[in-house]
């Protein structure tokens, strides 16, 4: 008996290296049955592809310079003919202009994400980056929002028709991403001794981990005796990796950090953290800030993009405005003074992942989009909850 071969959907974002945008989609091809996966990066594929563990997936990087990206439609045009997709789906505005190349190769189904904004648009009000979604949007079936704010953003500013646009926030994988009582081997600090303050992501300027760092810096004086307790760790490279550990070491406090760079053991080093900050200043629905409330931490989060879906405050975690280094740590000095709060809204952040953000969710929601069938260019059936 003849098997008929799943249909292929191919994932084309601007780059596939570490960040909470490539772990979602890591996450789709990994749980997501009855379909094949492709990867294809506008620019290149870092060794982040070896987390996908589905056999089969393929990886293509086109390789692109800096700069428009028309040159490369004709051979996006020709690769999507040879694969014959049923799905392409495209991940923020640095990938969406390849919406139009998979327009003219005919592909079933086309859907674009947007997961939050960068540094030269936050909040998306440029006008012109609102002008160019709406023109790469003319051929694509379904948008779909990782969080209200997006969703509003799509339907409001962009002028996108409601039914057009469906959101889907992200889910965690609460067996990988769960509370833990074995301490790993690479951990530096000790539970009964230290309180940790950790974060997880890009060291990149809309992450503003530099922020973290001063409010950190600043329990000196709001702590002064819990401070020699205190330890701060930062989990991921990038380019403001260097400029964090100078601050640390200029301040005396270097050896009450430990910023190690990129890992690969997040899921085991995540449990070790009391505290959890994310400091952005701009985010969608953020990966990390789940995977920590799946593993029992303590969240203080900018009150920016999806983090007020995520953290209702003094419910399960407390939000403070983006930029904003004396209110971060003010937060962060109330955790760390308060161990009945610190524990009360983790385990309130725990039980709220679980209930509300669970991976199947996501999961199903992206398998009956995929599944949908389009008649031309006009619009699915809504596949809203």
């Amino acid at each position: 008996m003849q098997h008929e071969t799943p249909p292929l959907v191919v994932h084309l974002l601007h780059r596939f290296d570490t960040g909470g945008l490539e772990n979602g989609v890591v996450n789709l091809i990994n749980h997501l049955p009855g379909f094949r996966h492709a990867v294809v990066a506008v620019t290149d594929i870092t060794a982040f592809k070896e987390r996908v563990r589905t056999p089969g997936t393929q990886f293509i990087a086109l390789n692109k310079p800096p700069g428009q990206g028309f040159w490369l439609y004709p051979r996006v045009y020709r690769l999507l003919r040879e694969l014959r997709p049923a799905v392409v789906h495209t991940r923020n505005l640095g990938a969406m202009e390849f919406q139009l190349p998979a327009w003219a190769a005919r592909v079933p189904l086309r859907v674009h994400s947007e997961h939050g904004w960068d540094m030269n648009d936050l909040g998306g009000v440029s006008v012109t980056n609102q002008r160019l979604r709406r023109i790469y949007g003319i051929g694509t079936h379904r948008f779909v929002a990782l969080s209200r704010a997006i969703e509003t953003y799509l339907t409001g500013a962009v002028g996108l028709a409601p039914h057009r646009v469906q959101r889907i926030c992200n889910g965690v994988d609460t067996h990988r991403f769960a509370p833990a009582s074995t301490v790993p081997g690479a951990w530096p600090y000790r539970r009964s001794e230290h309180i940790v303050i950790g974060a997880v992501g890009r060291m990149q300027a809309v992450k503003d981990p530099l922020n973290l760092v001063d409010a950190f810096l600043h329990l000196r004086e709001l702590c002064p005796v819990d401070w020699p307790r205190l330890r701060l760790v930062m989990l991921g490279g990038g380019p403001l990796l260097e400029a964090a550990r100078e601050r640390l070491a200029a301040a005396g406090a270097a050896r009450q950090a430990w910023l190690p760079g990129d890992r690969s053991d997040v899921a085991e080093l995540l449990p070790q953290f009391d505290i959890f900050a994310l400091p952005s200043q701009a985010e969608g629905i953020s990966n990390t800030l789940l995977e920590a409330m799946a593993c029992g931490c303590a969240p203080v989060a900018t009150d920016v993009g999806g983090n007020p879906e995520l953290v209702e405050p003094e419910s399960n975690g407390l939000l403070v405005p983006a930029q904003n280094s004396a209110a971060l740590a003010a937060a962060l000095a109330r955790l760390t003074r308060e161990p009945a709060l610190r524990q009360r809204l983790a385990e309130a952040s725990l039980a709220r992942v679980r209930t509300q953000f669970s991976l199947a969710a996501m999961i199903g929601a992206y398998g009956a989009l995929y599944a949908g069938r389009s008649v031309a260019d006009g619009p699915l059936a809504s596949t809203a909850p």
